[in-house]
């Protein structure tokens, strides 16, 4: 069904115009050590910047059933939360240090379709300005691109796909920093090298009229760098 799964095979209710992919969704975590009674954060240990408008939907440490650590789980509309912080794998230029203190990466290999057949070309893509927009507080103006920005504003840290060899399964994608060991591939390095300008594209609007926005960065790259075997 999906062999020939391109650029305009797309699912328009959503902000992302991905297709056959993998995704992982960031943003949803910031430390919180006491909680008010109607759920928002009342103080944050971790957090010199303290509670703010986004620290909501909160648990205190408790409720933690093994790491006492207390959170809340909330669109982190500002990007200060522990997702953008450099605590990913391969964030910290020491491999020693990286060990000790960020966990291993999620690894996954290419998709295939018809037995194992690869897909000539893959893209990246981040819908940062979604996120961005006005509804969740930022200054990104969806119709022009004005303001939308990658890293996202108040972010320390962006997580980037890298690639690296297995011996067992080949090329495998991850998920973190440039100085994962082993990396073979970067891409360009950094968020905004990686997942390239920003996309506009036609959404069905009330009435089923266009509308014409950026939700996306996006790249496509000539070619598949990370083909399973």
């Amino acid at each position: 069904m999906y062999s020939t799964s391109g650029e305009h095979t797309r699912v328009p209710w959503a902000a992302h115009s991905y297709n056959v992919a993998f995704s992982d969704e960031i943003g949803h975590f910031e430390y919180c050590s006491s909680v008010n009674p109607d759920g928002t954060c009342a103080e944050s240990v971790n957090d010199p910047g303290g509670p703010d408008g986004d620290d909501v939907q909160c648990r205190g440490p408790e409720e933690s059933l093994r790491i006492r650590i207390g959170g809340c789980f909330a669109t982190d509309n500002d990007f200060d939360g522990v997702s953008y912080q450099p605590n990913w794998p391969g964030s910290a230029t020491n491999p020693g240090k990286d060990q000790r203190l960020h966990p291993r990466s999620v690894l996954f290999s290419s998709p295939t379709f018809n037995g194992g057949r690869n897909y000539s070309r893959v893209a990246f893509e981040a819908d940062l300005p979604r996120i961005e927009a006005a509804d969740f507080g930022g200054n990104c103006d969806r119709s022009t691109g004005a303001n939308c920005v990658n890293p996202p504003p108040g972010s320390n840290f962006y997580p980037i796909y890298t690639t690296r060899n297995s011996d067992e399964a080949g090329c495998l994608w991850q998920l973190g920093g440039t100085h994962i060991p082993g990396t073979k591939q970067t891409f360009g390095g950094t968020s905004t090298a990686e997942f390239g300008p920003l996309l506009f594209l036609d959404y069905p609007g009330p009435g089923f009229t266009p509308i014409h926005r950026t939700n996306d960065f996006r790249r496509v790259l000539p070619n598949n760098p990370c083909r399973r075997s």
